[in-house]
């Protein structure tokens, strides 16, 4: 009772030792973080600067258009088709799997499938690599199809968790509306909801390409057996690749190689680079005009 008679609710707050304590641990792990932020901004500007300084040296027409040990030529474009044929394969299923998470399963399904795409999504890229080549290579011939269904069994969990996060910013008063006309689910889903989705999934696949277009360790199983001076359309053989051009003249103990694969890390970190900041700004684009 002396204690409360005591305290005065008019008097102004004077900090504590453990106010302080608190005000000292918060101060510490924000420093924390902005340090560990800025040492990956540091180390990804190391990294770009030093593909930039040995690669940019490299680069000309006839670089880009002709074929080894001039150029790049055929690496560029069996890159081109393999990884088109990937993201026509794994956009569809990805962009369903949301659909489905997002408009038509129950809370235990929903559970089930985000923790399967979890998993894909960490799962390393040679194993999938290996288990393609135990499915569609051994004992036969290697090919760009091969290497397709790698990048899209990579692609599949990007594009279905990116496209679930853009359909839950599809306001659910239009979904309301369609269900108060008597719209059917599927109508609602293909006439409403998709189109006005439709910016953040394309988002969402231009960020998977630029996380697939550099993996090595599945084309590695898939399609490694190549000409690199020959051009070649056909998914049926193996096609020359930008990533594995890179690991093979990395293996060389010849200097115009190791140029020649500083010329390639250029050009693919490049159109990574492009790919991942034009699809954030269309991403930022996007929610914008949900939102309002």
């Amino acid at each position: 009772m002396s204690g409360s008679a005591n305290f005065d609710p008019t008097a102004p707050l004077t900090p504590s030792g453990n106010l302080r304590r608190r005000r000292l641990v918060s101060r510490l792990a924000e420093s924390a973080a902005t340090g560990a932020a800025v040492l990956a901004v540091a180390v990804l500007a190391v990294v770009i600067f030093t593909v930039v300084s040995r690669g940019a040296s490299a680069l000309d027409l006839g670089f880009l258009f002709k074929g080894a040990p001039d150029g790049i030529g055929p690496e560029l474009v069996g890159t081109a088709v393999i990884v088109g044929i990937g993201t026509v394969i794994a956009m569809p299923v990805g962009v369903l799997v949301a659909l489905f998470l997002t408009e038509f399963a129950g809370r235990r399904g929903t559970h089930a499938i985000r923790l399967t795409l979890d998993l894909m999504n960490g799962l390393p890229s040679i194993i999938i690599g290996l288990f393609v080549f135990g499915l569609l290579v051994n004992h036969k011939q290697q090919s760009g199809l091969a290497a397709s269904v790698a990048l899209a069994i990579i692609m599949v969990p990007l594009i279905a968790r990116g496209t679930q996060e853009v359909l839950l910013l599809v306001p659910s008063n239009l979904r309301e509306a369609a269900d108060a006309l008597g719209v059917s689910r599927w109508r609602a889903v293909l006439g409403i909801v998709l189109p006005s989705a439709l910016g953040g999934i394309l988002t969402a696949t231009v960020l998977s390409v630029a996380r697939a277009a550099g993996e090595t360790a599945p084309l590695i199983f898939a399609t490694s057996v190549f000409d690199p001076s020959r051009y070649s359309l056909n998914p049926l053989e193996a096609l020359p690749n930008v990533p594995v051009r890179i690991f093979q003249l990395s293996e060389e103990a010849n200097p115009e190689g190791f140029a020649e694969a500083w010329g390639l890390s250029f050009v693919l970190v490049s159109l990574i680079l492009f790919a991942s900041v034009g699809a954030r700004a269309l991403l930022a684009r996007n929610r914008r005009k949900a939102a309002s």
